[in-house]
């Protein structure tokens, strides 16, 4: 992408009405017909999805979240035929309820008969996963646009074992390749309407489980452990805590200045900055990448670009940012901390940051895996003072907020 040039999706349009839109009319399927027995036998006549979360109901907050987010036109809830009474206080203006059936299939079913006939991109989820977030909401939706079927969901972290019928290890299960589903899942219209047409003869536990029996690909889209479902008791005591303000917030600082070498390309945030002299340094001296990594690695006890990556080895000469960014990230990922927000400040007299910024966040976000809605970026100068005044080189540096799961 040209830098500059504005965010994907905007490139994506659809006809409509003599106009042209820069998005899919996107329907919400909200399936919370389900009694949770699991969760409790009492929950027959009192649902699991009505329990407070954080003073309201649980399945507020996943409706509210679909609501209020600008990508989405209607929200369909899907609710239990013989408690809608109990079910109308989530009834608003992009909201209608609908009664569901005694599987999770049939309320999927009862749902998609509906949606508006306008829709293009039709999400799914479920009415106990009430952590969801705008931006998981945004990915999802841009993912199903393109690729017609996506879903949200988590590398698997823990160690698999195969039991055998009398409870004893019978093997490991290689975990290298396996994700662990969530919702949202979103699909074209066309190939949801096709999938539920597959539900009396196919048995499958979510919606991309149908997709995928047609032999459509479905693409994963990187999700959060935070994004739970409540299905025990144990599950809510730990969304109250998740909910819980600065519960394992942390907060880490980079910074990061080298001087022109002519001799060098020039890289800021992991993009190639044409006509420009480039940077002496560790690997591709990019300093917004270097910096950034810093304050992932402050923020998760981890050291610095300097531990991780010593200049001293072979394997790191002119290795390029985004590499380092992405091994550095996934490393405190290993240690439970993920990304709420990152803030980048670039110092020097020349280049110009706000014409690289767009490519600069997407480059950046491409590399962590997060949304570009993450990131912000800034140019400052030293107004003529010191080396950096002078045009004698490039300084950065990155303030993080990061949550440890």
């Amino acid at each position: 992408m040209a830098a500059g040039a504005p965010p994907f999706f905007y490139h994506l349009y659809s006809v409509r009405c003599f106009g042209i839109v820069s998005r899919p009319y996107t329907s919400v399927i909200i399936v919370a017909a389900g009694r949770g027995l699991r969760f409790d036998q009492r929950t027959q006549f009192a649902p699991k999805q009505l329990r407070l979360l954080g003073g309201k109901p649980l399945l507020a907050r996943s409706v509210e979240t679909f609501a209020a987010h600008p990508m989405v036109d209607e929200v369909i809830l899907v609710v239990p035929g013989d408690l809608e009474e109990l079910f109308k206080q989530f009834i608003g203006p992009k909201v209608r309820l609908t009664k569901g059936g005694d599987k999770r299939v049939d309320s999927t079913m009862a749902g998609l008969a509906a949606v508006s006939h306008q829709a293009e991109v039709i999400v799914v989820h479920d009415g106990v996963r009430p952590l969801v977030t705008s931006e998981q909401i945004e990915s999802v939706v841009k993912a199903a646009f393109k690729e017609g079927a996506a879903i949200l969901a988590v590398p698997v972290r823990d160690t698999l074992k195969k039991a055998d019928p009398q409870g004893f290890i019978s093997g490991t299960v290689d975990r290298q390749d396996l994700w662990q589903a969530q919702t949202p899942q979103g699909f074209s219209r066309k190939v949801l309407e096709q999938a539920m047409a597959q539900a009396k003869v196919v048995e499958a536990t979510d919606e991309a489980s149908l997709v995928e029996s047609m032999g459509v690909k479905v693409k994963l889209v990187t999700g959060r452990p935070d994004n739970i479902k409540i299905t025990e008791p144990v599950d809510l005591a730990i969304a109250e805590r998740l909910l819980s303000s600065a519960q394992g917030l942390r907060v880490g600082q980079g910074w990061d200045f080298h001087r022109f070498d002519p001799l060098r390309p020039l890289f800021l945030g992991c993009v190639f900055i044409e006509g420009q002299p480039g940077l002496a340094g560790h690997s591709d001296a990019d300093v917004l990448a270097h910096a950034l990594v810093d304050a992932v690695l402050g923020a998760s006890a981890l050291g610095d670009i300097g531990t991780l990556f010593p200049p001293t080895e072979e394997a790191w000469k002119g290795a390029p940012g985004a590499k380092l960014l992405s091994l550095a990230y996934r490393a405190a990922q290993k240690k439970g901390f993920f990304l709420i927000n990152a803030d980048l400040t670039l110092i020097g007299e020349q280049p110009k940051i706000f014409q690289y910024r767009s490519a600069i966040i997407k480059a950046l976000a491409k590399a962590l895996g997060e949304p570009e809605k993450l990131f912000n970026i800034k140019g400052k100068t030293t107004e003529g003072l010191g080396f950096l005044g002078r045009g004698e080189g490039l300084a950065a540096q990155a303030m993080v907020l990061m949550r440890q799961m």
